[in-house]
């Protein structure tokens, strides 16, 4: 008969990854002590309102449907991302990254032979957005739910208010005797290079046997206490500051999509939600100073001085280990790949549940951390290598800071072996699979932001006649419910 281990585990932070983080460990082992210590006087930085197709099935794991959690954090669906404005190329000025759909499996194949014709230098219809239906879903406005009727699933993630969403997943974890301290920790005690406990104001001592860092930016734990490394991604990620200003919702209702409109010194977020519709200018303070990056926000708005603006900064990279000592470190307090691609919680979520199969693995031991870590860093560089090619890639050089993100030639091996690739008319999916690393990024991925940006040669030759999705694609679509509908369900059922 198994015997449950006594495990003790003390999570530094709340926010969405504090309590994601707890409600993992709980459903995993439910025999666990989790405590969650998350100060009153500490706020959440929530530079993200949006996810990958991951965190629907964390609440399918959860148990929690959608409809009994989407109302209660303004949430709305996402298809994928509209990239606005990165590519000055003629008929290139915008492409949509959509998720994957079970539909793909008969177009995707045609849009890779279309691109690779189409770098051949043949004249033919390589702009990945006749080729997808989650592209054709979010310009139709429709939920890329599934109804019964149609056979194939389709991928989604979400828009949400991230404080609200950190609400829904405490309310799930202290639902499974998860403990809650309101509570400030004043020190972080040591002893041989791991965490003997945590000194909460006013002198009372948690001592636990695993300790999760989600104390954000500031990292209390990890990098604090533990002293890990912070390893910086500046080099060829520009970017480091963001200005935050909400719009009210679209009287038409929220598209399923988010939109990344490309700046002058970086690129501005669009994520409608049922209450509000959150807008962000991601930028680098080499190139533009806080008051000038508010200042086009606002003009790109079009808003005046009387909405309010929120100025935050990032800290981007990662630790060097994730898994150090006694200590896990997530969310912030982990690494960060800026906001492009709503990869955050991403991370978070494969993070936490990666690290509860190798502990788990290893007897309840440290056995596996050396992999483990390793996996964490190839996935966290997985990422920050296709985030580096939407900068390195796009087809603009009209200010300094799109001369210098287009033109530096700090890129890792992987990258430029894809780029390689892509530019002497190479096999795209045969190379990501040789490289095994559409575990962060797919094919239909990485084709997209380069066929979408229009990286190709001027054709010199007629290409060969190729199917016209668009029929097809209209069809399917048919069968999908608009976004409004559903999301006016969802209301009608809280």
């Amino acid at each position: 008969m198994f015997e449950a281990p006594a495990l003790r585990f003390a999570i530094l932070g709340g926010g969405t990854a504090g309590w994601m983080a707890a409600c993992v460990v709980a459903r995993a082992w439910p025999w666990a002590n989790v405590s969650v210590i998350e100060s009153p006087e500490i706020g959440i930085v929530g530079v993200g309102e949006g996810s990958t197709p991951q965190m629907a099935q964390l609440f399918a794991d959860l148990g929690i449907a959608d409809a009994d959690w989407m109302p209660r954090a303004d949430a709305t669906y996402k298809a994928g991302i509209e990239f606005v404005g990165w590519s000055d190329r003629p008929g290139f000025a915008h492409y949509f990254h959509p998720f994957a759909n079970a539909v793909d499996l008969h177009t995707e194949p045609a849009f890779h032979h279309a691109a690779r014709l189409r770098r051949a230098g043949r004249d033919v219809p390589a702009h990945p957005d006749g080729y997808f239906l989650n592209t054709r879903l979010a310009a139709e406005g429709r939920a890329p739910i599934a109804p019964r009727r149609f056979p194939f699933a389709a991928g989604y993630g979400y828009h949400f208010d991230a404080h609200k969403v950190g609400h829904v997943l405490r309310a799930r974890a202290l639902a499974s005797d998860v403990v809650h301290l309101s509570r400030k920790v004043e020190t972080v005690e040591v002893a041989n290079g791991a965490v003997a406990a945590l000194i909460l104001d006013g002198g009372d001592r948690i001592e636990a046997d695993l300790f999760v860092d989600a104390s954000g930016f500031r990292s209390v734990i990890a990098q604090g206490a533990l002293g890990v490394r912070f390893l910086p991604f500046a080099d060829n990620l520009f970017n480091d500051r963001a200005v935050v200003m909400p719009t009210p919702p679209d009287p038409a209702g929220p598209r399923p999509s988010t939109r990344a409109t490309a700046l002058s010194a970086g690129w501005a977020w669009d994520i409608p939600l049922t209450a509000r519709t959150g807008n962000g200018y991601v930028y680098s303070s080499r190139y533009i100073d806080p008051d000038a990056a508010e200042a086009e926000l606002r003009t790109h708005l079009g808003l005046g001085e009387d909405v309010p603006a929120r100025h935050l900064q990032m800290k981007v990279g990662r630790v060097e280990t994730s898994w150090t000592g006694n200590c896990l470190a997530i969310g912030l307090a982990q690494g960060f790949v800026e906001p492009l691609e709503a990869t955050a919680l991403h991370v978070v979520q494969t993070t936490i549940e990666s690290f509860v199969k190798a502990y788990a693995d290893g007897g309840f031991s440290a056995q596996h951390r050396d992999a483990f870590n390793a996996a964490v860093a190839a996935r966290l560089e997985g990422i920050r290598d296709y985030i580096v090619a939407h900068y390195r890639l796009a087809r603009r050089s009209d200010t300094p800071y799109w001369r210098d993100a287009t033109g530096h030639d700090r890129l890792s091996d992987s990258l430029k072996a894809v780029m390689t690739c892509w530019f002497t008319g190479g096999d795209l999916p045969a190379e990501i699979a040789r490289q095994d690393i559409a575990r962060y990024y797919a094919p239909l991925s990485w084709g997209c932001l380069l066929a979408g940006y229009g990286v190709f040669p001027d054709p010199k030759t007629p290409g060969p006649p190729l199917p016209d999705y668009a029929d097809f694609l209209a069809r399917c679509a048919e069968n999908f419910p608009t976004h409004a509908a559903v999301l006016a369900q969802h209301a009608a059922n809280t």
